[in-house]
């Protein structure tokens, strides 16, 4: 008789916490449908607003002719004569990643889509914590992070994140090299042996990055500066290694990027690609 006293609230107290765990549980699905489903769409966005250009441009040796010495050397290293310039991109990777300076390294995977006609790119990372969307879509950038894939803690955008959007881009135009060939909107300025300018002009952006290559021709590092706060610029650098020949161009599959500080070099994000492919306009 006590036994029986003693279970059925015990039994009553189990069920209640099944239940309750199942509507977290399901709560936590439908958040990350709803998530996936609006990533989705975005990715749609952002491949419609752009245009292929692969049939309309080829790389040749000859557009070469009076960029720094550099510069020509990267171009020879990672593309071959009559490569189509790329206008979709999309790529996986895994890494590391710190939500802030002084916070603890977090195991992240991520995807990314990018266009070069009409500038713009979304990505998403995922951590068992949080997923972000960076973004720089209709010539607006945009980064939020969502908790649990439900509670957006951040929606940050306006003219800074438009610049430091648009920033990204740029940068990783390492993985779509005939993004950074020569054109209305970006030049090349010489500087040393080692060392070019890059600028970009678009939107009423006028963009910069000092561009360091080694002795094959491997971009290893681009530096700016780039808001970190509202208020504040500093100068942020990324670091690129381990080239490999994929898709036929050899792009970096390890990128670093932090910000260089007074008090020392702060990194943030380390990336490494699984998989890249060209003129796919289309989601994973």
């Amino acid at each position: 008789m006590i036994d029986l006293v003693i279970s059925w609230p015990l039994k009553i107290g189990i069920i209640v916490l099944l239940i309750v765990v199942g509507i977290i549980g399901l709560i936590l699905m439908v958040g990350k449908i709803n998530l996936s489903i609006q990533f989705k769409n975005e990715v749609k966005e952002l491949f419609a607003q752009s245009k292929p250009i692969s049939a309309d441009q080829a790389f040749s040796y000859e557009q070469l002719n009076g960029l720094p010495e550099p510069v020509q050397r990267y171009f020879k290293h990672v593309l071959k004569e009559g490569q189509a310039y790329i206008g979709y991109i999309r790529l996986t990777h895994d890494g590391q990643f710190k939500t802030g300076l002084d916070k603890n390294w977090l195991n992240i995977k991520g995807e990314q889509y990018f266009t070069t006609e009409k500038p713009g790119f979304i990505w998403k990372g995922s951590t068992t914590l949080f997923t972000a969307r960076d973004m720089y879509i209709s010539d607006k950038g945009r980064l939020v992070v969502s908790l649990l894939s439900l509670i957006n803690v951040v929606d940050a955008q306006g003219e800074k994140y438009n610049e430091g959007e648009l920033q990204r881009w740029l940068c990783e135009g390492v993985w779509f090299p005939t993004n950074l060939l020569p054109s209305e909107r970006l030049q090349w300025s010489a500087m040393d042996a080692q060392t070019a300018k890059l600028t970009f002009n678009y939107q009423g952006l006028s963009l910069f990055y000092i561009v360091s290559f080694n002795k094959l021709g491997e971009i290893t590092q681009m530096e700016t500066k780039r808001y970190m706060s509202e208020e504040k610029l500093e100068t942020w650098i990324g670091k690129m290694k381990d080239y490999q020949e994929l898709n036929g161009i050899k792009v970096p599959t390890n990128i670093e990027v932090l910000y260089k500080l007074e008090k020392g070099d702060y990194p943030y994000a380390k990336f490494k690609v699984k998989k890249i492919e060209y003129d796919r306009p289309e989601k994973f």
